[in-house]
């Protein structure tokens, strides 16, 4: 099963899910896909899909997925390498109006860099790095998993002090 997930951004990252839809189309993937898709407006014809759960139900989803495709926001990131699979991070762009600006293409070099990810960087060659994927896992030193832990709960406290201060998040 592959999993798909845009994270919480309210801007929409239609561009993954409507190419991961193509690539089921042409049946260049054959397995399950699911997805997150977040606050993104296209709705995929030939995967399953949902905007919002429980931290639990992602971790889950993780878990069981052979391969994960994320944006490049750094805790959907960090949530998946806990689980030691295949990793492709496709970074949300600012001339799509997929984000304010392009730190997630730094946020991406960096992860690919330390050899954790397999970054794509135009959405045309996201067949090539599933193939990739196949073969690769990430790069989880020993004693690296603490510091995953730490920093996840560090950005979901950090999304809880937001939410206090009245920033409005949907929630299914």
């Amino acid at each position: 099963m592959i999993f798909v997930t845009v994270g919480t951004h309210t801007q929409p990252f239609n561009r993954l899910l409507q190419k991961v839809d193509e690539l089921i189309k042409e049946r260049k993937i054959r397995e399950k896909v699911i997805a997150q898709i977040g606050y993104s407006t296209y709705e995929p014809k030939n995967y399953n899909y949902f905007t919002f759960t429980s931290e639990e139900k992602i971790l889950e989803l993780n878990k069981k997925a052979r391969l994960i495709i994320t944006h490049a926001g750094a805790g959907s990131i960090i949530t998946a390498l806990q689980f030691r699979k295949p990793i492709i991070v496709v970074p949300r762009l600012k001339k799509f109006n997929e984000h304010v600006n392009d730190h997630q293409v730094q946020i991406a070099k960096a992860f690919e860099k330390e050899k954790k990810v397999l970054a794509c960087y135009d959405i045309e060659d996201l067949e090539k790095v599933i193939i990739k994927a196949k073969k690769f896992r990430p790069r989880i030193e020993k004693g690296k998993q603490k510091i995953f832990s730490i920093i996840n709960n560090f950005l979901e406290e950090l999304e809880y002090s937001r939410s206090s201060l009245g920033c409005k998040r949907r929630n299914n």
